[in-house]
């Protein structure tokens, strides 16, 4: 029991020894410090994205009945006007002949009126009454050709086949959905941005600023050719604060499909920006501190809000002024309240040294 006893106080003394320095250890350390560096940065802010055809349709049938043929195929590309399917059409066919005749028999009897018209055999109003049955036939004629012709079904535009959902022989109803078709020449993606981002972008819009953004897809590749945002939805979300942006991107080579996701890169300037090197901060609890030096070389640590981050550096939003000292190394090596010696560098000269610095 004694001997456990003794164990105990030397074990605290231990443990103590390895903790921080003392004063005088302290001193021999030559700390390096350094301040924040203010200056006007372009960060790139990165947005969730949704990547749609500039024209994406559902293509349905206009009339009732069996599928005839099918003149193209699946992921076919697809000209407009291009004949793409044929539903059976003798029934309308037989329909239009029908008014066709009754168009040339009424006809007829027009020609007939209006020859004892014109010799005062019969009224005025008889002559009336044969060109209103003649005009009647021929809108109904017209119908006719049009429920023929709902019977072929044209591509409206340039665009891709999709996948068919009725095969060769289906029997169709009214509203039916054939397949889809998109134009992919031009690509929208929509992104949704922050309120207060959204306020930036339309300061500078405001200034006849054109903000190119590139396009991150989902194999972490970027898109060959920018895009620029061109509409921005009228309403913001009120359970998220964000408005929807959309930006519009040539597709020329077709890679881009609608449905396809990825993530939107639209550079943000900062003005005055607070940059420190990601090096001086240390974590707590999920939190950034550094430590900032008094005037009486004494090491204060502070908590501070992280705006952005790039490479190598971080933009402070809150907790950091720009003419602060603040430690740049051996910060694991003091505690708060400590006093030390340092070497002061000018940011101006600690910033290249970094792997990775932006001008």
């Amino acid at each position: 029991m004694k001997k456990l006893l003794l164990l105990l106080p030397m074990s605290a003394f231990i443990l103590f020894s390895c903790g921080h320095g003392s004063e005088e250890e302290l001193e021999k350390i030559q700390f390096t410090a350094t301040s924040p560096l203010v200056k006007d940065t372009t960060i790139t802010r990165q947005y969730v994205c949704q990547i749609r055809a500039i024209q994406h349709i559902e293509l349905r049938a206009l009339e009732k009945g069996y599928l005839e043929k099918i003149f193209v195929d699946e992921g076919q590309k697809i000209q407009k006007g291009q004949r793409m399917f044929q539903i059976m059409p003798m029934v309308y066919n037989a329909e239009f002949q029908r008014a066709e005749a009754e168009v040339n028999y009424v006809e007829i009897e027009y020609q007939n009126t209006k020859q004892l018209a014109d010799k005062n055999v019969v009224s005025a109003n008889e002559l009336a009454l044969a060109k209103a049955k003649l005009d009647k036939a021929k809108a109904e004629m017209n119908l006719a050709r049009t429920h023929l012709k709902f019977t072929e079904i044209d591509a409206p535009f340039n665009g891709i086949m999709d996948r068919f959902q009725v095969r060769l022989g289906s029997l169709l109803n009214e509203g039916d959905l054939l397949t889809t078709l998109s134009d992919n020449s031009q690509m929208w993606v929509y992104f949704n941005v922050p309120e207060a981002e959204y306020l930036n972008f339309k300061q500078k819009s405001l200034e006849g600023k054109s903000i190119p953004v590139n396009l991150l897809m989902a194999n972490n590749a970027y898109f060959s050719h920018p895009g620029k945002v061109e509409t921005i939805e009228a309403d913001f979300n009120n359970e998220t604060g964000n408005i929807a942006f959309r930006a519009t991107f040539p597709n020329p080579e077709g890679l881009l499909r609608h449905g396809e996701t990825g993530n939107i890169e639209m550079p943000a300037k900062l003005n005055k920006a607070i940059l420190i090197p990601q090096k001086a901060t240390f974590e707590i609890l999920e939190k950034k501190f550094v430590f900032v030096i008094d005037k009486n070389n004494v090491v204060r640590q502070r908590e501070i809000k992280i705006g952005a981050e790039i490479p190598d550096l971080f933009i402070i939003e809150k907790g950091l002024k720009g003419n602060e000292r603040i430690l740049l190394e051996g910060i694991r090596k003091v505690k708060d309240g400590d006093k030390i010696t340092f070497t002061y560098e000018k940011p101006e000269r600690v910033f290249p040294t970094l792997s990775v610095y932006v001008e």
